[in-house]
């Protein structure tokens, strides 16, 4: 078993950090934010989960000052669209660095729809999606107590949309919505295959 200082590795052997490729697989939240003055922002965030069932708290963390946490920490709200198989092809289009005030969706061919409780809109063909309020931003920092170009958005879940069609006897069919996670590097997972373990009582 390989042991190394993480800062230090190998680069001969591991020219690629193999950290993200360890923590996998992380859901894309496909976060959707807007400013107070209208600017409209979507993007995909791999360091994006759930983190508490009640209340239902979701958060996502912007490596570096980027609109979507600055968006959603000016307006406290933020929509969580996800990302499929078949919107594969514009998850990527939208992780494109694009001059300020240029539109992700635009870009990227896909359509809004309009959320109910929170202003940013949602991605139209995404099969689901969770709007949310922010209810803490948090600056990380490292072992020496330095504060780090990172920021945690988390936001309280006020509001669900389902595609009906992936409700099945009263469950959820994830694996019927075909998710994508990220991976290490490039690479994704699809999630097209569930298995059932009952938990321990």
């Amino acid at each position: 078993m390989l042991f190394f200082d993480p800062d230090q590795r190998d680069r001969a052997l591991l020219p690629h950090d193999p950290f993200k490729a360890m923590v996998i697989p992380r859901p894309v939240g496909w976060i959707s934010t807007m400013s107070r003055a209208g600017a409209l922002n979507l993007a995909p965030y791999s360091y994006f989960n759930g983190f508490s069932s009640h209340p239902r708290i979701v958060g996502f963390s912007s490596e570096g000052d980027k609109d979507s946490s600055a968006f959603a920490e000016e307006s406290g709200e933020f929509v969580w669209s996800m990302a499929t198989w078949e919107l594969r092809e514009q998850m990527n289009a939208t992780a494109a660095s694009l001059p300020r005030g240029q539109s992700e969706f635009e870009h990227a061919r896909l359509e809004t729809a309009p959320s109910r409780l929170v202003k940013p809109p949602r991605v139209a063909r995404s099969p689901a999606a969770m709007e949310c309020r922010v209810t803490q931003v948090l600056r990380l920092k490292d072992l020496g107590g330095a504060t780090l170009a990172r920021v945690v958005v988390l936001g309280q879940v006020v509001g669900m949309h389902i595609d009906e069609r992936f409700i099945r006897e009263g469950r959820l069919d994830a694996a019927a919505m075909r998710p994508i996670a990220r991976c290490g590097y490039d690479e994704y997972a699809l999630v097209d295959k569930v298995f059932a373990m009952e938990r321990p009582r």
